[in-house]
C-alpha cells in the first residue's frame, strides 16, 4: 500500500501512475474514426517476426514514451510472447506507408488485451489515430469476446488517456509502476524520452 502524500524515489527509478481501461461493448458504429479517413490505416498480421526487427520496431513505436518491457527479454523470452498463437503482432499502413504497431493478448478466452498501440513520432497529429483504433477494435472483437482492455499512464502521451475515453473505453482502475530507469541501464539511449528528466 502506497502512503498519502508524496513518496520520495531513489536517484536512478522513475515511476508512473498507470490507469486501466475496459469495454464490454462491440462499438455500436465505427466512432469518432468514421469519416473520410477511416479506410487510410490497414493492420498487417506479421507472424514469427525476426527479433532484431521487432526490437527496432518497439523502439520506434515506444522510445518516446520509455517503453522497455519488451526490451528486457532474453531472445528465447521474447519468441515465446511473440510467437504464442493467442499473441497478434501488427503493422499499421497508410498510403504513406507504416505509421505505427500494435499488439493483441488473447491468452484468456473471454477478453482480449490491446498489449501494444502506437503511432510511430512522425505519424502523430496527423488524424491517423483514430481509424488506426477502429480497424484494431474491429479484429479485438472478432470471436465476441466479453470484454476489450488496456492500459496507459502518465509517461505516454498527454493525450493518451482522453484519446482511449473517447474511443469507447472506461477507467475502472489504477496502479502505481515504479521501476528503474531504462537510459540509465542501455536498455534505451539517454536521449529517449527528454521529457522525462534523468535523476542519477
Amino acid at each position: 500500500m502506497i502512503p498519502d502524500g508524496y513518496t520520495d524515489l531513489a536517484p536512478g527509478k522513475i515511476a508512473s501512475v498507470v490507469t486501466y481501461l475496459e469495454t464490454h461493448e462491440r462499438p455500436a458504429a465505427r466512432g469518432p474514426a468514421a469519416g473520410a479517413n477511416e479506410a487510410c490505416v490497414r493492420l498487417k498480421l506479421v507472424n514469427d517476426p525476426d527479433l532484431d526487427w521487432y526490437r527496432a520496431l518497439f523502439r520506434r513505436t515506444g522510445a518516446q514514451w520509455l517503453w522497455f518491457g519488451r526490451l528486457e527479454m532474453s531472445d528465447e523470452e521474447l519468441r515465446n510472447a511473440l510467437c504464442r498463437p493467442t499473441t497478434e503482432l501488427l503493422l499499421a499502413e497508410s498510403e504513406a506507408g507504416e505509421i505505427g504497431m500494435a499488439e493483441l493478448d488473447r491468452s484468456k478466452p473471454t477478453e482480449v488485451e490491446i498489449a501494444y498501440f502506437g503511432l510511430f513520432e512522425e505519424a502523430i497529429g496527423r488524424g491517423l489515430g483514430w481509424p488506426f483504433m477502429a480497424a484494431l477494435l474491429e479484429r479485438a472483437w472478432r470471436g465476441e469476446p466479453k470484454r476489450v482492455w488496456l492500459h496507459t499512464c502518465t509517461l505516454d502521451g498527454p493525450g493518451a488517456l482522453g484519446f482511449y475515453v473517447k474511443c469507447g473505453f472506461r477507467p475502472y482502475k489504477r496502479a502505481v509502476e515504479v521501476a528503474d530507469d531504462p537510459r540509465l541501464r542501455g536498455v534505451l539511449p539517454e536521449h529517449a524520452a527528454p521529457q522525462v528528466p534523468i535523476i542519477r
